[in-house]
């Protein structure tokens, strides 16, 4: 399962790669309010330009195999976490949104709560690391701190994602053990 995020990000640079060579960078796939609902699942594979697929690739990785060393069941649910989230922006809110980065805050958001909910070092140490390696990401969550353009709505619903994914699959401490 090492492959999975390489295969997914494979999909997008591919994706990218017809859209500028076949269509001049005019063939996006974004998530539309009021759209077709498969743009909420083809659009994070969909990207303004080579920047905003190389962006994302470079946050995208990293985050992916942290938290594939909780299994490829908790890889599952950050996906999904993010699809569940995206599909109500889509049914809720007027904007479009695309790119890999509602995953990545997903990913960020899993990252961030499972130590907190699962309390074994590992994962408290692989939560504090990711805070100090990538905090610097929180602000893109605040629309007042994003560049015009920028979908701070899918950067907020893909950490929504995530930490429901971090809830839905942590595994509770083993309860301390009564002496006899």
């Amino acid at each position: 399962m090492l492959l999975l995020p390489l295969v997914l990000l494979g999909i997008a640079w591919l994706q990218e790669s017809l859209d500028q060579l076949l269509f001049g960078g005019r063939w996006a796939l974004p998530m539309v309010h009021g759209g077709p609902f498969w743009g909420v699942l083809t659009a994070p594979f969909s990207h303004s330009d080579w920047s905003h697929l190389l962006s994302n690739s470079l946050w995208f990785l990293p985050l992916s195999y942290l938290v594939l060393l909780n299994g490829v069941r908790a890889y599952v649910a950050v996906w999904l976490g993010v699809y569940a989230t995206a599909a109500l922006v889509w049914l809720l809110v007027p904007v479009a949104s695309h790119g890999l980065s509602g995953v990545v805050y997903g990913l960020l958001g899993y990252l961030l709560l499972i130590g907190w909910l699962e309390r074994r070092p590992l994962s408290v140490i692989v939560s504090l690391g990711c805070l100090l390696a990538y905090g610097g990401l929180l602000p893109a969550l605040l629309p007042f701190l994003n560049p015009p353009g920028v979908s701070w709505i899918g950067h907020i619903s893909g950490f929504a994602g995530g930490l429901i994914a971090a809830w839905a699959v942590q595994r509770r401490p083993a309860p301390p053990e009564v002496p006899r």
